[in-house]
Formats: structure tokens, sequence, C-alpha cells
């Protein structure tokens, strides 16, 4: 996978079921801002709080929906369930597998590696390493990701630790290697690109598909000065996002740009009304500084 991904949010229907038909007008809605991956299942889509079945359930409707490539995440804490995740994701016409660092039992790099290994062995589709500290409480150390990169089917990484500096030493440890290293961080896109990155995988661009993209293809056209002067432009939507309301935000702001995908699922909770008028007034300077001032474009 190369270029800008998104990590799809989850809609569901008044009963909570996933809604296949709003999850296809929203792919179809990214595609026409020119993103160049899809990702279903990740943190964003509120995986762990869906069934297996849910998962494959929406791993299919996107890959029906769309002629991106699909990489789905099929990570749970244990080995037996990611591989028949992985496997049913495959014949759902995913194209590789998102798989989450297993952290509930708090394992060390080397348990992780095997893992790993172990998975890219039997799974019939390319393995990503997804390591988001955030949430696991562990991020794989780049030596022990250039040690997995050389297996011929684990194909990258998703590094959401955080750190520029560990993005750099994936990036050149890997060098050597067919692997493909995904910024996990909306807010230095565009330093991770000029890091030697090969793209993102961005909460951020669930909202802003179109500001994501052009970061991209402004790095990718030799304008990094440009490059990071937009992605300097999008730092406080990736923060209100991200750090500060987390998915009840994406799918507030995505509402805000008229895209509707319903509730959340509990434990996650709505945001108060405070706390959506300002992810409306963070979204409506983000796209005023950056050039746009529609929050919802025609298509």
């Amino acid at each position: 996978m190369h270029g800008t991904g998104v990590p799809l949010v989850t809609p569901f229907d008044d009963s909570g079921t996933v809604d296949r038909d709003r999850l296809r007008a929203l792919v179809a809605w990214l595609e026409d801002r020119d993103v160049d991956f899809l990702v279903p299942c990740g943190s964003s889509g509120e995986a762990p709080l869906l069934t297996t079945d849910e998962r494959i359930r929406v791993v299919e409707t996107v890959a029906e929906a769309t002629d991106l490539p699909v990489l789905a995440g099929t990570g749970h804490e244990g080995f037996e369930p990611t591989l028949e995740t992985t496997e049913r994701a495959a014949a759902a016409d995913a194209d590789a597998a998102l798989v989450v660092t297993p952290s509930y039992y708090g394992s060390d790099d080397e348990a992780l590696a095997a893992y790993y290994r172990d998975l890219a062995d039997d799974s019939p589709i390319p393995i990503y390493l997804y390591s988001v500290p955030k949430f696991t409480d562990h991020a794989l150390a780049p030596e022990t990701v250039a040690s997995l990169a050389a297996h011929e089917n684990v194909a990258g990484i998703k590094d959401s630790s955080g750190s520029l500096e560990a993005l750099q030493r994936l990036v050149r440890l890997t060098a050597d290697e067919e692997f493909a290293v995904l910024v996990g961080s909306g807010s230095f896109y565009a330093a991770g690109l000029t890091a030697g990155a090969d793209g993102g995988v961005l909460a951020l661009a669930n909202v802003v598909p179109e500001r994501a993209k052009e970061i991209y293809r402004l790095h990718d056209a030799g304008r990094g000065d440009a490059a990071r002067a937009l992605n300097a432009d999008l730092v406080e939507l990736n923060r209100a996002v991200t750090t500060r309301y987390g998915v009840p935000g994406i799918k507030a702001a995505l509402a805000t740009r008229e895209q509707p995908v319903g509730s959340l699922r509990r434990p996650l909770q709505p945001l108060a009304e405070t706390a959506r008028g300002d992810i409306e007034s963070v979204l409506a300077d983000a796209l005023e500084a950056t050039g746009d001032t529609d929050p919802s474009p025609s298509t």
C-alpha cells in the first residue's frame, strides 16, 4: 500500500446494525476525493467492538463497493481468531490484513515477532503490522519490525507510535526490503513522507480526505514545503478527531460534512453539544485555512 489511506469509520443504523448502504455511500464519497486505499475495521472503525461476522460484512461491503486496494483490520488478542478473521477477510476480497499487536498479556517483542511470523506463514494475504501504543501500551521496536520485514508475506507497518524518530528508524532499517512504512498520525504526515514513509493511514482522512491526499500529492511533486504548510493547518483538526474526541469526534465531523454515519458502539458515547460545537468550529477553521470554505462540497 502506498499513498493516502482512510481508516474507515463503521456506520450504524438506528437499531445499531452495520449500515451497509451508508458504508457504500461513504466509500463513494472518499473515492471521489481521490484517496489511494481503504482500511475497514481499524481503530477508527470501532473494530474491537464488532463481532467477527460484522467485521467480515464490513470488509465484504467495502471490497464490493470499491476498486481501491482494501487493507482489512483483522487483529484480535489471540492467534486463532486473528487467523480466522484474516482468512475470511481474504475470502471477502481484502487485499491485505492490518494486524494490531496483541496487548492483554503484555507480550514482549520476541513473542510478538513469533506471533507475526506464524501468522504470515499461514495467511493467504499479506500482513501489515499495526503498532499503536496509545491503545496497546507497547510499541514494536524498529529492530523487531526490521526482522519481520524480511518475511515474504509481511508487507508493511502502520506506525502509530507518534514518534518521528521511530518512523525514521523504521524507514532506514527496512530500506532493503519490499516493505511499506505508513504514517499513523495526521499531525506529521508531511514530515513522515519527507523522512521516507510510503504513505499514511490517517483518521484525519475520514474528515478531510481531499486535504490529506493533497499533502501526499504536494510531497510527490517535490513541493515539500507546501505539503508541510498544509499539514500544519490541519494539526488542530487532527488533534480534535484523535486525542481529544476520538471516534465520536470523527463521526461528529463527518456529520458536519453531510456524511452522517450513525451512532457509536457502547461504551463509546456521542459528543455533548459543547464538544460538537468545538468540532464544527475547528473543522470550519481548518477548511478555511486550507482554501476550502465549503464544508460539504458536491460530488
